[in-house]
Parts: structure tokens; C-alpha cells; sequence
């Protein structure tokens, strides 16, 4: 599975490694991406989500309601 994250569509973005010599080198800068089981209270059941770090932060604010809501509002499952 990609390391994308389903609430703000965090992606790895690319740049170059740099080398004490000065070489340059591609790279990959992966987002932080965890695997979390939240309970939805308006549907009786745990979804599991695949977030950043910083959607975990977003969803402690907004509410699982919410984030939800923006999940499939960009189209994806939950």
C-alpha cells in the first residue's frame, strides 16, 4: 500500500541526498503514517484509518465525525 495518508492526502515527496563529498543522490521524504482504529459512534463500529502524525492531531480537534466526513468527501472508502 502507498504511504499516503487518508485524511490530508500526504504524499512522499522526492529531493536529493547530499553526501559529505557534496554527491547528490535521490531520496524519498515519507510522511509519517500510522495505522489507527477510531470508533464511530454514528455507524456502532471501529474504522481503521491509515493517518499522518498530523491528521491524528487534526482528528483529536476536528472530532472522527468530521474527519470522516472529509475522508469521503475526497472519494476514498472507510
Amino acid at each position: 500500500m502507498s504511504a499516503h495518508c487518508q485524511l490530508t492526502g500526504a504524499q512522499p515527496g522526492f529531493g536529493k541526498k547530499i553526501s559529505h563529498s557534496h554527491r547528490r543522490t535521490s531520496r524519498r521524504f515519507d510522511p509519517n503514517i500510522q495505522n489507527k482504529r477510531y470508533w464511530l459512534p454514528s455507524e456502532g463500529r471501529h474504522v481503521r484509518l491509515r493517518l499522518s502524525a498530523r491528521a491524528i492531531k487534526a482528528v483529536d480537534a476536528i472530532g472522527i465525525e468530521a474527519a470522516v466526513a472529509r475522508i469521503r468527501a475526497r472519494g476514498e472508502r472507510v
